[in-house]
């Protein structure tokens, strides 16, 4: 059974960084491509980025050269470092696989840009 738990959240200037963190349990991730979505209040979840491993990454244009997506799978965690945050930023933070499977979507964790 898999599970992936998010945490890392927080309420931040604008300007300030956050690190995200994912751990999965059970076979998510493996060799497959994990992706980090968000949400935002009133809008669709959307991709943010996404990584098979090292340099293979995407990142959507909102979130590039602002965003670091890694992985460590020795410890069965995906990163998301946040820099330079934005109040459009702001929303609740998934990690799935991408493409994303419905039954691997977990609490997700809140960032808050506000100043």
């Amino acid at each position: 059974q898999v599970q992936l738990v998010e945490s890392g959240g927080g309420l931040v200037q604008p300007g300030g960084s956050l690190t995200l963190s994912c751990v999965a349990s059970g076979s998510a991730l493996n060799s497959n491509i994990m992706a980090w979505y968000r949400q935002a209040p009133g809008k669709e979840r959307e991709l943010v980025a996404h990584i098979l491993r090292g340099t293979n990454t995407y990142y959507s244009d909102s979130v590039k050269g602002r965003f670091t997506i890694s992985r460590d799978n020795d410890k069965n965690t995906v990163y998301l470092q946040m820099d330079g945050l934005k109040p459009e930023d702001t929303g609740v933070y998934f990690c799935n696989r991408f493409p994303w499977i419905e039954e691997y979507w977990g609490q997700g964790t809140q960032v808050t840009v506000s100043s």
